[in-house]
């Protein structure tokens, strides 16, 4: 598995992850804010199976090997 998320990529998905699971937990959205464990676990690999359909690559090192 090849890297294809980039680092400011990344953070973004971190902190998405973090305010969707933090709303979650104070009541504020339903039970569908779990959801935010995704954008954790692909920010955690470095790898959106997502990009990979679209043929998209924010990973400046990766980028340049391929």
């Amino acid at each position: 598995m090849k890297k294809n998320a980039g680092n400011i990529d990344r953070a973004i998905r971190v902190v998405i992850g973090l305010a969707l699971i933090g709303l979650t937990v104070t009541g504020t959205i339903g039970v569908w804010g779990w959801i935010g464990i995704v954008p954790l676990a692909t920010a955690a690999m470095g790898f959106c199976p997502l990009y990979t359909l679209l043929g998209m690559n924010t990973c400046p090192m990766e980028a340049k090997k391929g």
